[in-house]
């Protein structure tokens, strides 16, 4: 089985259960795969803005129902609840829609959303937004990935497999890296 076969067959439901979780490495994998022409880009950003928008609706709905429960389970997520409680009141709409773009808050956001006093349609309605702008925003960098490494390296094709490998290497050493500095 050859690299274009292997991402044409399971990349669009690896792609899903990616975006129902963090998200970001495999879109940017997926909006790379769309440029060298595995992927559809429209097929990349339908599937990733709905998981993605139906994940949080998930965290959304986790947040209302056990909130109190999963600020107990994990103290780092009740850090955070203040201050994005305290800019809820303010800029509730930015808030929904960015907190998918804030590194350590794409899952507990909408957990501490969820919290609030928010109705769950002003929450569903700012979330497709968000989540039709994330899937563009993030997919598009692996599609600008593509297009440079076309501009720079001429006809990619015989090289695209390492090219591939290297972007899905360098994204997850920098997940790797995150997540440890976030632990300290």
């Amino acid at each position: 089985m050859n690299l274009s076969t292997l991402i044409e067959t399971h990349g669009y439901w690896l792609l899903a259960i990616g975006c129902l979780l963090e998200g970001e490495t495999i879109l940017i994998l997926a909006g790379f795969a769309a440029h060298l022409g595995y992927l559809n880009p429209y097929g990349v950003v339908a599937i990733a803005s709905m998981t993605g928008f139906a994940g949080d609706q998930f965290y959304f709905w986790l947040g209302r129902r056990h909130g109190n429960a999963v600020l107990a389970r994990w103290p780092k997520v009740a850090e955070q609840s203040e201050r994005l409680q305290r800019l809820m009141e303010h800029y509730h709409a930015a808030v929904i829609i960015g907190v998918r773009f804030a590194y350590g808050l794409r899952i507990a956001g909408p957990v501490l959303i969820g919290m609030s006093s928010i109705s769950r349609l002003k929450f569903a309605l700012f979330n497709a937004l968000g989540a039709l702008l994330w899937a563009i925003l993030i997919g598009g960098i692996g599609w600008v990935f593509g297009e440079t490494a076309k501009a720079i390296l001429g006809h990619i094709k015989h090289i695209e497999g390492w090219l591939l490998l290297g972007l899905a290497v360098a994204s997850l050493l920098l997940w790797r890296f995150r997540s440890k500095r976030g632990k300290h």
